[in-house]
């Protein structure tokens, strides 16, 4: 598979394995509305793709992305109730001057962004090549691992703009690094280094620069050369889905469909087969079949 975008590249390999390449080089890859757009369209790809088995994210050039490109409206940047631009929809400004906060025009980019990478169907893996900053750091969070440069560097900087962090983050950092650890990089806004990054939990391995790539591919096909394609995206939804459980029951209950549902698939047959007669395993189910008994459970809120 080879997608045309304007600000990213989309490649997959014979192993199933997409790379998904932010390439704003010249402006270190900074994130723009364009750069949004690509970014849910490649995932809407990938998820359509049932010879993609696993994605990798990646920068080219020297940064990973420098986060939310300031180039054009500098300091109004943020200042979204001067914003003309309301995504094709209506203004959430009143008549009174109050603002609508239901509209969807408020709704930040780089949350929708990260609703999509959380609601993909496949196994994601960050590669951060460079200085991730920003919405460069936090659209990494939903990614199901990390590797980075040993020349990497990180900053949650939102305070240091006067705003806050953004694409769900306040949901997703303190799940992955711990509550104490998150305050302390977003209150500070400091940029760190990727040593720092991998004693605090962020990264899961560091690499030096020419090693990156194949580090993420060699762990994108450890997750999935052996594994049934359904079963590995169903576990990624179980898994990610089961943090934000209340009690261990309703693990249970999704758990106990789950197994009811994939115990009497072609693939479970398969896998045990393959086990007895000492073989490898032919999985032929296809995660655009869906799932079977979990229509209503696999509803997603809209991320667009």
């Amino acid at each position: 598979m080879s997608c045309d975008f304007e600000t990213i590249g989309v490649e997959t390999d014979r192993d199933g394995i997409a790379t998904i390449t932010l390439d704003r080089p010249d402006k270190l890859n900074a994130f723009s509305k364009a750069m949004l757009e690509d970014m849910v369209a490649a995932f809407d790809v990938t998820d359509a793709d049932d010879s993609v088995r696993a994605v990798i994210v990646t920068g080219n050039g020297r940064a990973f992305c420098a986060g939310a490109d300031l180039s054009g409206a500098g300091g109004a940047t943020f200042d979204y109730v001067q914003s003309e631009d309301w995504n094709g929809g209506d203004s959430p400004i009143r008549a009174d001057g109050s603002v609508d906060y239901a509209n969807p025009a408020v709704r930040d980019g780089g949350g929708i962004l990260s609703l999509r990478i959380f609601a993909s169907k496949k196994p994601v893996i960050g590669a951060i090549n460079g200085p991730a900053v920003g919405v460069g750091a936090t659209m990494t969070l939903p990614m199901d691992f990390r590797l980075a440069s040993d020349t990497a560097r990180f900053g949650f900087v939102f305070a240091r703009r006067g705003i806050v962090p953004e694409a769900a983050s306040s949901w997703f950092l303190p799940r992955l690094v711990g509550i104490e650890q998150a305050l302390l990089w977003c209150y500070s806004g400091r940029i760190f280094e990727a040593e720092e990054a991998l004693n605090g939990r962020l990264v899961r391995s560091l690499h030096a620069a020419d090693d990156l790539l194949p580090a993420a591919r060699a762990l994108a096909l450890e997750l999935t050369a052996q594994s049934a394609p359904v079963s590995v995206s169903l576990m990624r939804k179980m898994l990610w889905t089961g943090l934000g459980a209340s009690h261990p029951m309703e693990a249970h209950r999704i758990e106990s469909r789950a197994i009811w549902s994939r115990g009497a698939s072609d693939d479970a047959r398969e896998g045990v087969a393959s086990f007895l007669e000492k073989r490898a395993a032919h999985f032929l189910d296809r995660v655009s079949q869906g799932w079977p008994g979990f229509a209503d459970w696999f509803e997603e809120p809209p991320y667009r």
